[in-house]
């Protein structure tokens, strides 16, 4: 026992030359210290994961009745007048008016980079599985943004019986009084959803690298026992494309997780905003049923149907994310970690632990 503490005493202080401590032959590989930067950035990343997977369905619940109730209310009274009562204020120009084009530019990378990595590089599974939920969220909102549309066009009148159509109406000066269902809320609440569903490709995603780590050492040993990697069936190949897009397109995951975050919470400022100062009520409710309805039908309802494309988000060719709905509930649970210690439930390692892992190997 006394040889047993001088050993581990004396590793903690110090290290022989040339020695290494990953250079022990037969012991199973540990994951690599924690930098102070991968911390912070996984303390931004789990505040961000906080606000985007907050409880969905009472996030719905919130959305309806501030359409519903404060919508009303805004009918009835008037306002102060803010900066965002203004209709040329920048966020309205520059990111609601083109709000898909901001949802696409930030979810198109996020959803390509997380696919070719979970897919291992896949074209066609990243495509069909994946890729092809934001064709089809477009194909959505072109459809629904259009309809919205051609209502107002067509079954509304000029204030002024000499003109009997929209753009004359308005080039004239006279005000067009239609059936505007709102693009506003829709876009507001259909994007912030989808954002909100593509980013759950991110639960898990740090348990990856344990498991690639497993999964190499365990080969290395061409050990044939039982196991419950999820990588114990994919092929050398794809073992190694895992590896390296892992490696190399974590950081860029990140930085897109904490801007989709910012953007969807921009949305719901916005989305605020549109509710006290635009449209009457009727027409900000009914474009936020639809919204919700849309993407109930296809991520909760088409995507979750077996032997279908698309996929769930996270679902590639080995399991990782469970694909069940996040919520502030199990967020909360801590993955396991190869030595325990979490940090805002994400598994961090110190180099005083890796000694310590070390030294119980050789003991």
């Amino acid at each position: 026992m006394t040889s047993r503490a001088n050993l581990k005493n004396s590793r903690m202080n110090f290290k022989f030359q040339n020695e290494s401590y990953h250079d022990y032959k037969g012991t199973k590989p540990i994951r690599e210290a924690s930098s102070i930067l991968e911390i912070l950035s996984l303390m931004i990343v789990h505040i961000c994961k906080k606000l985007l997977f907050y409880d969905t369905n009472l996030k719905i619940a919130i959305y309806l009745g501030a359409l519903f109730l404060l919508s009303l209310i805004a009918d009835v009274f008037t306002f102060p007048k803010t900066y965002f009562s203004r209709s040329d204020n920048v966020f309205n120009q520059y990111f609601v008016k083109i709000g898909w084009f901001w949802t696409l530019f930030l979810t198109v990378p996020y959803v390509l980079l997380t696919s070719f990595t979970i897919c291992c590089g896949n074209r066609k599974l990243i495509i069909s599985a994946h890729l092809s939920r934001l064709v089809i969220a477009t194909f959505c909102w072109y459809i629904w943004t259009t309809i919205f549309n051609i209502i107002e066009t067509k079954y509304g009148r000029c204030n002024s019986r000499s003109f009997d159509n929209k753009i004359s109406c308005l080039k004239n000066g006279h005000f067009w009084n239609g059936f505007d269902i709102s693009g506003h809320c829709f876009i507001l609440i259909y994007s912030s959803l989808v954002m909100i569903e593509e980013a759950r490709a991110i639960n898990g995603w740090e348990k990856i690298k344990d498991y690639i780590r497993d999964e190499n050492y365990t080969r290395s040993l061409n050990d044939k026992s039982v196991s419950i990697n999820p990588l114990k069936n994919i092929n050398a190949e794809e073992l190694t494309i895992l590896k390296t897009s892992y490696e190399n397109v974590t950081p860029y995951v990140r930085v897109l997780l904490i801007a989709i975050a910012a953007l969807q919470l921009l949305w719901d400022v916005m989305l605020v905003s549109t509710i006290l100062y635009y449209h009457i009520m009727i027409e900000k409710f009914i474009s936020g049923v639809i919204a919700i309805l849309t993407w109930f039908v296809t991520y909760r309802v088409w995507y979750t149907m077996p032997n279908l494309l698309p996929n769930i988000p996270g679902q590639g060719i080995f399991k990782y994310n469970n694909g069940k709905p996040a919520t502030a509930t199990n967020i909360k649970k801590k993955p396991n970690s190869p030595n325990g210690k979490h940090f805002m439930g994400m598994p961090i390692h110190t180099t005083v632990d890796n000694v310590e892992a070390s030294t119980e190997e050789v003991r």
